[in-house]
């Protein structure tokens, strides 16, 4: 039996244990189109000889001296495959978002060295092509799909020797486990992007913590659908649980086809982040709003049950039929939405929402969340499929097996354990700043609630002071007002402040029926923001919300915004999380209205 060390062992362990038809699966001109296990592994192996032709490789392995070949990609079979056969040269991954503007673009090619990029499309093409001048390092790029005028990445498959595959089978038995597998550029929601340096050793234990502890069961008769973007810590780490396991990994045609993928393939699982399953929970609660009658009646009975929900606390006989018929009724339908035979749906990259947890779970539809940073590869707690009283909502669960765990006199979430990161590359100075004494200081405030179950309370950087001295945590004011169905996005705002406000984006579907409801004309998004009625039933809405905060931390003021914020208009990171410094600087008008005539500082 192989005992897998590096992240490519993937490949001998399920040739070895459950050689697969459909390892991996994309859907091309309208079909589902399988790479089997052998197939996968022989095109491995023939671009990793390829790449040697091209006098790739890890040199003397040192994280400097290895090449550094890019890849910029929608989730497909084919980025997979990359990712393997540059690790199998000793070369080093390096992964961009499709949505990484040129700048971070240039930046990440230049910091890295890139020599050689992979990409997927004409778009990406295009955009690798406008900065390519500005990219010394970079000699070509190589197309998964057919470019016209570019080069597909067969000529590199077509470069393998038989001699060639020989020396890769000499280069792959002497990587060792500490030899650096990746480096993924991170930003946060601030500041120039870092490499963050991960070895095979950093990612195979978190693959393997994780299998255990949540855990995964090698089981080749399980599919997933994969969305995430790969180049994210999160979906490339569980990639590797699901070949180690034998799952087969379906990719989604894109973000507006998930819900046709899911009916299509009917997966046992998938991961996502709280702001998608915000929009699958909208998308539910707007045809919900559609029903009439007892059909409408039946639906938020049911919904106001799921809110009630706990998984560790028995509702009682009474609350637990009524539950049941609300599962046969209005959640079979949900469930039928989601392909009908999810098992779990893992979260994670921000808080979720507890009532959507709560919710989903009531309706069969187990979803987990789980917490870490791209620095430990990256999970340090999650909650647990089983045994049962291993998941609590509100919590991101019981710490990794693994993963020691301490928090700062600030309360910071501290770790160290196999899958703590080597640093950020060519930056000591940040090294030094995140890991002391051995330990990897997170960023984020924590608590462990019953001993057990790990609370993130914020980020230590997004905690802001009022100009009267007191902390507020904005996220979870937050994830608490984002429970209105009026409100779709909402920032809280108060640093140096005399009081604390908000910018909120409305869900406009629902604003609209109010505003036909009570008789208010509807224009614009524009004009409705502008609505003295409108402004003030948001108020109130803050002001229902705010009786479950201390005075300090209740919202004052909002201003409503007219647009969704995204990720192609600067306002969201690709994980969809909110960029606070961006908001802050585009906003700042908006902002200063709301404090206009005050005296904000102490």
């Amino acid at each position: 039996m192989i005992q897998p060390k590096r992240l490519f062992d993937a490949l001998a362990v399920q040739q070895e244990k459950f050689p697969k038809k459909d390892m991996l699966v994309s859907k091309a001109n309208g079909e589902w189109t399988p790479w089997a296990t052998e197939k996968v592994r022989e095109t491995v192996n023939r671009l990793s000889a390829g790449l040697l032709s091209l006098g790739v490789g890890g040199n003397d392995f040192t994280p400097e001296g290895a090449d550094k070949i890019a890849i910029i990609s929608n989730n497909r079979p084919e980025w997979v495959i990359a990712d393997l056969a540059v690790q199998q040269t000793g070369a080093i991954l390096v992964p961009l978002y499709p949505t990484t503007n040129p700048l971070e673009v240039t930046f990440i090619l230049n910091d890295a060295g890139a020599k050689y990029i992979f990409v997927s499309n004409t778009e990406m093409y295009e955009k690798i092509q406008a900065v390519r001048g500005e990219v010394p390092s970079l000699q070509h790029i190589y197309t998964f799909d057919e470019v016209p005028g570019a080069t597909h990445w067969s000529e590199i498959l077509n470069a393998s020797t038989d001699a060639l595959q020989e020396k890769v089978a000499a280069i792959r038995d002497k990587i060792d486990e500490e030899h650096l597998a990746t480096l993924i550029y991170t930003s946060g929601t601030t500041g120039t992007p870092k490499g963050v340096m991960l070895s095979h050793k950093n990612i195979v234990s978190n693959v393997f913590f994780s299998k255990e502890s949540f855990p995964f069961p090698d089981d080749p008769s399980c599919k997933v659908l994969s969305f995430l973007p790969l180049n994210h810590i999160f979906e490339k780490m569980v990639t590797y649980i699901y070949l180690f396991s034998g799952i087969s990994i379906y990719y989604a045609e894109s973000l507006d086809k998930i819900a046709d993928n899911l009916r299509e393939i009917q997966p046992d699982g998938f991961t996502t982040v709280p702001r998608l399953l915000e929009k699958v929970y909208e998308k539910i609660m707007s045809k919900g709003n559609e029903l009439t009658g007892i059909k409408r009646g039946l639906f938020f009975w049911a919904v106001a049950l799921g809110k009630k929900y706990d998984n560790n606390i028995s509702g009682g006989p009474w609350y637990n039929l009524q539950l049941a018929i609300a599962n046969k009724l209005i959640f079979s339908k949900w469930r039928e939405a989601l392909g009908g035979r999810v098992s779990f749906i893992v979260t994670g990259g921000a808080a979720c929402q507890e009532n959507l947890l709560r919710i989903f779970n009531a309706a069969k539809i187990p979803v987990y969340e789980g917490y870490g940073p791209t620095e430990n590869s990256p999970v340090i707690s999650v909650n647990r499929r089983y045994p049962p009283g291993n998941t609590m909502f509100g919590t991101t669960g019981p710490v990794l097996n693994g993963v020691d765990l301490k928090f700062s006199e600030e309360g910071e979430i501290c770790v160290k354990g196999p899958s703590m990161m080597k640093g950020y590359y060519k930056r000591p100075d940040l090294t030094a700043e995140t890991i002391i004494d051995g330990w990897l200081h997170t960023g984020d405030i924590g608590t462990l609630i019953d001993g057990k179950f790990l609370k993130i309370t914020d980020r230590k950087k997004e905690l802001f002071k009022t100009s009267g001295g007191k902390y507020v945590a904005p996220q979870p004011i937050e994830n608490k007002m984002k429970e209105s169905p009026f409100i779709e996005q909402i920032m809280v705002i108060g640093n140096e402040k005399k009081f604390v406000s908000a910018l909120v984006v409305p869900s406009f579907n629902i604003l609209k029926k109010w505003m036909s409801q009570n008789n208010i004309p509807f224009t614009t998004n524009e004009d409705a923001c502008k609505n003295e009625q409108v402004i003030a039933m948001y108020q109130k809405i803050a002001e229902r919300y705010n009786a479950g905060f201390n005075h300090v931390e209740q919202v004052k003021k909002i201003t409503l915004m007219p647009q969704e914020w995204g990720v192609d208009t600067g306002e969201m990171t690709p994980k969809l999380s909110l960029k606070r410094k961006a908001i802050l600087e585009k906003y700042k008008k908006a902002i200063d209205k709301m404090y206009e005539g005050l005296q904000t500082h102490a």
